[in-house]
């Protein structure tokens, strides 16, 4: 699999922490975990999230203890204890506000699984849970005692696998991660019920859906498209409209997200890629390095190259 300049691949992760060898099968399917027996590995698993990145595959956090605040598109979610966050490929995620003192009150079970991989398996995953996402405030996933149980015992039962010397570790994978996918889709299935149940009224239904629209479109275009002319026509809004809606819907304007998006996106290859910044700026539709660098510098306080080496 081609690393994407834009992403970090399973390949590129094993390369930054070449220890999570034992624990994957090829560059399809990692598992892990965060823990107080071994802090080393904790931090160091840890510290990868600690800048945005957008990852090329499916995320999966089992926390089992402790908690801590993740930021997916430039949203932050408290993942508490009994709780299960499933990520889709695409998505911008940051791990923040934990404590490195405090990573032996963790129990946190990761596993990464690439889009071939998944692709492989007879399941529109990603609509699935795109579309019950859409519909809840908190994409996690909090499970009751019943539910928690099996959550360990598949999570056991990966481990268990990917350490013994099988043949057909990728099937036998697989095959879990259909039935643990199935499992998964009836939980959030109450859980979208319930919310649908809280919805306020049909204008707070209404405003929701033009804002998660209007995000959607923004994390697939930032990089090209930064005027709002577009992403109302997208939306068959007229831009006063929209810029209107998505200040009603989240305190914030419509070009205050497009640039925290691009921003995101900057520093997300700043960190991991080693594109020369006249790169990253023809990448992100800059005119110049000039107007890339004031517009990095009044949105971080930083320039580009001193966060690349901060």
């Amino acid at each position: 699999m081609n690393d994407n300049p834009q992403t970090i691949s399973l390949k590129r992760i094993k390369a930054l922490a070449p220890f999570i060898e034992e624990q994957s099968i090829g560059e399809d399917f990692i598992i892990g975990e965060v823990n107080g027996k071994d802090v080393e590995r904790s931090e160091a698993i840890l510290e990868m999230l600690r800048y945005p990145v957008r990852f090329d595959g499916f995320i999966i956090f089992y926390l089992k203890k402790g908690h801590f605040t993740v930021d997916v598109n430039l949203n932050s979610y408290e993942v508490r204890e009994k709780s299960l966050l499933i990520q889709v490929p695409g998505n911008i995620v940051k791990v923040s506000d934990y404590r490195a003192d405090r990573i032996g009150e963790l129990g946190l079970i990761f596993v990464l699984i690439s889009k071939e991989f998944m692709s492989g398996i007879r399941f529109d995953f990603l609509k699935v849970f795109q579309d019950s996402m859409r519909l809840l405030d908190n994409p996690c996933i909090t499970l009751d005692e019943f539910q928690m149980s099996l959550a360990n015992d598949y999570f056991n039962l990966a481990k268990k696998v990917v350490s013994a010397p099988f043949t057909n570790k990728k099937e036998i994978i697989s095959s879990l991660l259909t039935s643990l996918t199935y499992l998964s889709t009836d939980v959030w299935a109450q859980q979208v019920d319930e919310a649908r149940k809280n919805t306020k009224n049909e204008r707070t239904a209404r405003l929701n859906q033009v804002f998660e629209r209007f995000i959607a479109l923004v994390n697939e275009y930032h990089c090209s498209e930064r005027g709002m002319a577009f992403y109302a026509d997208k939306l068959c809004l007229t831009p006063k409209y929209l810029s209107k809606l998505i200040k009603q819907a989240s305190g914030k304007s419509a070009p205050e997200w497009i640039d925290s998006f691009v921003i995101l996106e900057a520093k997300n290859l700043l960190k991991y890629t080693t594109l020369a910044i006249k790169e990253i700026v023809f990448q992100l539709h800059f005119p110049n390095q000039s107007v890339f660098y004031k517009f990095f510098k009044a949105h971080t306080g930083m320039t580009p190259s001193e966060y690349r080496n901060g």
